[in-house]
């Protein structure tokens, strides 16, 4: 039973959390030092995590505004610095201390874990030179990765666009400070190189510190970086520390300005070095060109000299066909036969009669006379058969008659020699064929034996 002076109105629970609260409020401003445990993001970007110590154990959050504004969001197992204040949630009846900032408590320690990284990497061949990607030596769009305010976007595209006015350049915004950074620029690499509008991808920022920095110190950073397909330059401002990023890189650059002289070449350097070329490439065709005509002056003066000897032997050859052919031509050869036909019945008509005459002188007989001219005539008139079957065979066998059945002669153009065999001639010789009616002037197409 309670005492008199005990009896008074019990706090609701409500009344009791913000009684809580109200003496909580001295609790402003904190600083906290502490290792992480139970890092967590939660709906709307929250991260829940808890801050200890050797004995004791704080729950602890970031909201999502603040984690966009720390440096980098801590991990399990590191010792931070929290600055915050302490509150209590009636709806959840937990204390927990409210972060917004957070400081590095023991750069060693965070420097130890950035070499065993490196480590790592070097053991996988990420920093081998042969692994780098070389640039495009003129590419159409250039991809800036890096924050879409400050002075560093505007000093990489006013160094592109001064060297080269039309450029393509395609802007993806990122965070380069915080907690959500490391996502944000791998994120942003991945699209890059997906979307594929650019052949070649800048990451900036304006310097920093080693804390400001470290988004390009972690991990998945680095890994977005090897896996792009297209070369990456990095530009991360003044600084004594390579990071991560930059060793991966394709190539590093240590200022935006210089970035952009990396990727771009000038314009009008390149519209002198065309220039050149072309003056170079004209004097050297007017060169050849006076060379080819100085050869075919020589060549022409050469012909020149050596046309009469040739027509000359041109002549020669074609008088000497000429004879040839009249000798064998078949109308000749006919005439040559008859003459010789007609001599032979001469030499016979007149044999004949010779022996008539004897005959006559010696016999007396008429029956021995009809019998001995009914000879010379039957032997005649054998003698004519003989001598047109000969004729027959002489016209049936001439080339003209040959010609006639569909058959040619083919001379070589050049010697005016017959050819009777496809291995006399060879591949563009020039022909000359001889029809039963005009002839043909050809060129050898393709010889098969």
């Amino acid at each position: 039973m309670l005492k008199p002076e005990e009896a008074q109105r019990p706090y609701t629970v409500t009344e009791l959390a913000n009684e809580i609260r109200r003496e909580l409020r001295p609790l402003t401003a904190m600083l906290v030092k502490g290792e992480v445990s139970g890092m967590k993001q939660g709906a709307g970007g929250h991260y829940n995590f808890s801050i200890r110590d050797g004995v004791s154990r704080l729950d602890a959050v970031l909201f999502a505004d603040d984690a966009r504004r720390v440096t980098t969001l801590p991990e399990d197992g590191q010792v931070f610095i929290f600055r915050g204040r302490v509150d209590f949630f009636g709806k959840t009846g937990r204390l927990s201390f409210i972060t917004d900032q957070v400081e590095f408590d023991d750069v060693g320690k965070l420097r130890a874990r950035l070499e065993e990284l490196k480590r790592r990497l070097e053991a996988e061949g990420a920093f081998a030179p042969g692994r780098k990607r070389r640039l495009p030596f003129l590419p159409q769009v250039v991809a800036l990765i890096t924050s879409p305010t400050g002075a560093v976007i505007h000093d990489l595209q006013e160094t592109i666009w001064e060297r080269y006015p039309n450029m393509g350049v395609v802007v993806y915004p990122v965070q380069v400070q915080g907690a959500a950074a490391p996502m944000s620029v791998s994120r942003a690499l991945r699209r890059c190189n997906d979307e594929a509008l650019a052949q070649v991808i800048v990451v900036a920022r304006g310097g920093g510190s080693f804390e400001e920095l470290y988004v390009f110190n972690t991990e998945i950073v680095a890994r977005a970086i090897l896996a792009s397909r297209l070369p990456v330059v990095t530009a991360l401002g003044h600084t004594s520390d390579r990071t991560v990023a930059d060793m991966v890189a394709d190539v590093e650059a240590r200022t935006p300005t210089e970035a952009g002289s990396r990727v771009v070449p000038k314009k009008a350097d390149l519209i002198a070095l065309l220039r050149e070329r072309e003056r170079r490439l004209d004097r050297e065709s007017n060169q050849r060109v006076a060379r080819e005509l100085e050869r075919l002056h020589t060549k022409r003066a050469r012909l020149v000299q050596l046309l009469p000897a040739m027509v000359r032997v041109r002549v020669d050859r074609l008088a000497h066909a000429a004879a040839n052919l009249a000798r064998l031509s078949p109308v000749q050869q006919v005439a040559r036969r008859e003459e010789a036909l007609r001599e032979r019945a001469r030499r016979l008509a007149a044999g004949g009669v010779g022996r008539l005459t004897r005959a006559r002188n010696s016999l007396t007989s008429r029956r021995a006379q009809d019998r001995l001219e009914r000879a010379l005539v039957e032997r005649f008139a054998t003698e004519q058969r003989r001598l047109g079957h000969l004729r027959q065979q002489l016209v049936a066998f001439s080339p003209e008659a040959v010609l006639a059945r569909g058959y040619s002669i083919t001379i070589d153009a050049e010697t005016g020699r017959v050819v009777r065999a496809a291995t006399e001639t060879a591949v563009d010789r020039k022909l000359r064929i001889r029809l039963a009616t005009g002839r043909l002037g050809a060129r050898v197409e393709q010889v098969e034996p």
